[in-house]
């Protein structure tokens, strides 16, 4: 509607004909634009509807696309192709991270971490109730069942039961005989990977877990943390018979069999009984006199690699093993233990004939040969 049509109708009607025209008019054209501008907001907020709406669609179709990573040997989907890569080595056996001080190699980063706390000895988490220490919660959470007494894993053949999963399938494998890891230098086999790899370590002659203190190189971590404690002097294991003590608990059943009086190693070539199998092989070396370890300095000859390192001292005069009230150095461990007895006035050696107790075993021994006679 134009302006002069606009004006022509206010003429005609006489009860406005008061107001100015353009005064109208101008409002009409307000109007107008108020109205524009209201649609234009309207149409501004549905175009922002519309861009949040594609946004999500967007997003969701993102997260959807995530989820098509798939393994191509198992099917499992992964939100990344990082992630997908990192599970092929499952299927692949890859091991790119590999350990710098003992060659064992890993599928992950976090594995590689992990096993380093083994060598740098660092074990951050703690059990409250007996002082044993982990390098890992999750570590520290399998051993406190050892304390509840909680055993959740039971094998379906025998009913045994166990506190950790790869404990029970370990066990399952003895009632299956499945020794499926072979050794490719003697034939010898075992039921896991890592029992043969400590077992090959004999043939390579490899012993990557090293003593800070003294420098003396083991096979195994086992071996390791038992050497420890004759340096640290603790001494966990104690025998209910006798009030002995001992560094580790394999040492302690060695022990008790003096105790029981059993000896069933017997040397074909002289007749001489033993307790324990590690004491009956010594003893047989000294019929064959293999005597291959021998000292550069002197000469002398030695059955075993380690009672050639414990001469060796002799000319090196390091002494490792130092007592902790007066300070004497030594150069063996048993050497310290020994000593140790003059300050606690420890007698382990019990006549079973008079009760009278000696600090060493050489005094019981000569004390024997008269009593009783």
């Amino acid at each position: 509607m134009n302006e002069k049509k606009i004006a022509e109708c206010f003429r005609r009607m006489p009860y406005i004909s008061s107001l100015d025209v353009s005064d109208v008019s101008s409002r009409i054209k307000q109007e107008n634009t108020e109205e524009q501008t209201d649609q234009m907001e309207v149409t501004e907020q549905r175009h922002k509807l519309n861009e949040v709406d594609e946004k999500h669609v967007l997003k969701s179709q993102g997260k959807k696309a995530k989820k098509l990573h798939t393994c191509s040997q198992c099917g499992k989907n992964f939100q990344n192709e990082g992630i997908l890569n990192r599970h092929m080595r499952i299927h692949t056996g890859e091991k790119p991270y590999t350990c710098p001080h003992c060659g064992k190699s890993f599928t992950g980063e976090s594995g590689l971490v992990y096993h380093l706390h083994v060598h740098s000895g660092v074990k951050p988490f703690n059990c409250d109730q007996c002082g044993k220490d982990f390098i890992s919660s999750s570590n520290l959470k399998t051993h406190l069942k050892v304390h509840s007494g909680e055993r959740p894993y039971e094998c379906s053949l025998c009913g045994k039961g166990f506190s950790r999963l790869d404990c029970l399938k370990l066990h399952q494998k003895t009632h299956n005989e499945v020794r499926d890891h072979v050794c490719s230098d003697c034939g010898k086999s075992y039921v896991t990977t890592g029992e043969l790899k400590r077992h090959q370590r004999i043939h390579t002659g490899e012993k990557p877990y090293h003593c800070t203190q003294c420098g003396e190189s083991f096979r195994c971590t086992k071996a390791l943390r038992t050497h420890q404690h004759g340096h640290s002097g603790e001494k966990p294991f104690n025998c209910g018979q006798c009030s002995k003590t001992f560094i580790s608990l394999s040492y302690l059943k060695k022990h008790l069999t003096v105790h029981t009086g059993v000896k069933r190693h017997l040397c074909s070539l002289c007749g001489k009984s033993y307790s324990r199998l590690d004491t009956f092989k010594r003893h047989q070396i000294t019929h064959d006199e293999v005597r291959d370890h021998v000292c550069l300095d002197c000469g002398k000859s030695f059955t075993k690699s380690s009672h050639l390192k414990q001469h060796q001292r002799i000319h090196t005069g390091e002494r490792y093993y130092t007592c902790s009230v007066c300070d004497k150095t030594f150069t063996r461990s048993g050497s310290l233990k020994i000593h140790g007895r003059v300050h606690s006035e420890e007698k382990p050696y019990h006549c079973t004939q008079c009760e009278k107790s000696f600090k060493h075993l050489s005094s019981l021994h000569t004390h024997m040969k008269k009593c009783g006679k």
